[in-house]
């Protein structure tokens, strides 16, 4: 590659960056990112997608351009089941968390069940994608996807979606931070009890409870999947069902277990389990949705103003109502290490007492986001 084609290069993802980083929502970033991106990297089709940090699996937001709604089912059945080629779960744990298809599989694609079930019936040739990760944790997804025609993806262009791995990961955690603002006392969507969904071994959806229609309609608008119940279940709901299923049968690890943020902003937790029937055999999945408790989303706001180990320990004994003094003594320091740490951990939050710190990040009501939380691009 020319000088004069890597200083381009680099100018552009530059530029991709400079307006990405400055997107108020992840829905927006993603936006911005495949905007310039494109042009770096052209591509006929793609999926960007959050993924909750602890499991590894999709959640809302998730943008979705030049693909149809069927073929997620697809796409995650092959992910989970039957694929062996750049598993995202092994990419997340890589030295290098960006991966093309034809090149992992030595220009032979057909080694791929995700080829053959999902990409060579869409047109679909070649397939880029990467980890977005920062701190070993996993905070999103991005399939980049070729029409047969084109050349395949190149190392000079994993090179550049690599360079974008930190600082689009970096982003979407920040994004995980309250936006502080006057709150009712009690949101739209507050009352709902646990909801609960059944789904058959093929992944359909065979049962449901009021509740679990309640939480569904307060969700925001994505992928997702017709039903003969006459509701549409979301792609990751779908695909929580689905991950069940597959440590059910060894074929998975970890846990089924996402969390997700509703139209109105509050948390939600997504948790799965299959089901056994007499003999052992494998039956329903049962996909529970329910408000998550603060300690569900307190580690992620916490990642997300990057307090350390430290200064965490310090903000858990303040929010028990702990003095400078007895911090300092259950943690063997000095006062004025323990005022050190306060200080800093005010900073990186935005607060300037105790109290204000403890409303931050403690309170189980979060400001409104985006009533949009992914956008399906059909001409992009």
């Amino acid at each position: 590659m020319s000088k004069a084609t890597t200083s381009r290069l680099m100018a552009g993802r530059d530029e991709l960056l400079d307006s990405a980083l400055r997107a108020p929502d992840a829905l927006a970033m993603f936006g911005e990112a495949s905007r310039h991106l494109r042009k770096l990297v052209p591509y006929d089709a793609a999926v960007w997608r959050a993924t909750d940090p602890v499991t590894g699996l999709m959640t809302a937001p998730i943008r979705a351009e030049n693909l149809d709604d069927e073929g997620c089912a697809v796409y995650w059945g092959c992910e989970l089941f039957t694929e062996s080629v750049n598993l995202f779960r092994d990419l997340a744990r890589a030295e290098v968390p960006v991966a093309g298809l034809r090149e992992s599989t030595g220009d032979l694609p057909g080694r791929s069940v995700l080829y053959h079930d999902f990409m060579r019936p869409r047109g679909l040739d070649d397939e880029l994608r990467a980890v977005l990760r920062i701190g070993g944790r996993p905070r999103g997804h991005i399939s980049l996807f070729r029409s047969k025609g084109r050349a395949s993806f190149g190392r000079a262009e994993a090179r550049i979606v690599e360079s974008l791995v930190s600082p689009l990961a970096r982003r979407l955690r920040s994004y995980d931070q309250p936006v502080v603002e006057a709150l009712p006392e009690r949101l739209p969507g507050a009352e709902h009890g646990p909801g609960l969904l059944l789904f058959d071994a093929r992944g359909a959806l065979i049962s449901i409870n009021d509740d679990a229609r309640q939480h569904l309609e307060d969700l925001p608008a994505g992928p997702s999947t017709d039903t003969g119940l006459g509701i549409k279940v979301p792609a990751w709901i779908s695909s929580t069902a689905a991950q069940a299923r597959a440590i059910a049968q060894d074929r998975g690890r970890g846990t089924a277990r996402v969390r997700a943020r509703t139209r109105a902003g509050r948390w939600l937790v997504c948790h799965a389990s299959c089901l056994r029937e007499a003999g052992g055999v494998l039956g329903a999945s049962a996909v529970v949705i329910e408000p998550a408790k603060a300690s569900e989303i307190v580690p992620l706001i916490v990642d997300a103003y990057e307090l350390s180990e430290r200064e965490l320990e310090i903000t858990q004994f303040i929010a028990r109502g702990l003095a400078t003094g007895e911090i300092a003594k259950q943690l063997f320091l000095s006062p004025h290490t323990v005022r050190d740490h306060v200080k800093a951990v005010f900073e990186k939050v935005g607060v300037s007492s105790r109290g204000e710190l403890v409303g931050r990040l403690f309170t189980e009501h979060y400001a409104p986001v985006a009533e949009q939380k992914i956008v399906r691009v059909t001409d992009a």
